[in-house]
């Protein structure tokens, strides 16, 4: 009788000793990343995910300004970061970059602008 009361004692206070939740592991990301302001955004295949403002977000953008064609052009990134839920408006998910893996340029041809009574249109190039 003993024996089973300090069994069930000590199942109790395994039981009831919480382990702090860990974070968990950083996931790669493979997408398109922009900029602008205060806002960035990695685009994927089949996501997009707003980015978390840090000093490595900051430092991406550095890293990806040179290859930018344009303004709004997106460029090819390679990350690791950790997806959460976005408690702001805005994306359902955020990502906060905890590694830059790599960065490349743009491979994609840029729409072609055409001049129209004055104003500009684009126009996908149909090379």
């Amino acid at each position: 009788m003993k024996k089973l009361c300090f069994v069930l004692f000590v199942g109790i206070l395994i039981l009831s000793c919480k382990n702090k939740p860990e974070e968990s592991e950083p996931t790669l990301i493979r997408g398109e990343f922009i900029l602008i302001d205060e806002a960035a955004v990695i685009k994927g295949k089949d996501f997009i995910y707003g980015v978390q403002i840090t000093d490595l977000t900051k430092e991406l953008a550095k890293q990806t300004a040179p290859l930018q064609r344009e303004q709004y052009d997106m460029v090819p990134v390679v990350i690791k970061g950790l997806i959460k839920p976005n408690s702001q408006d805005g994306w359902e998910e955020i990502v906060e970059i905890k590694e830059i893996i790599g960065v490349s340029a743009p491979t994609s041809e840029l729409p072609t602008k055409i001049k129209s009574s004055g104003t500009e249109t684009e126009a996908e190039n149909e090379n």
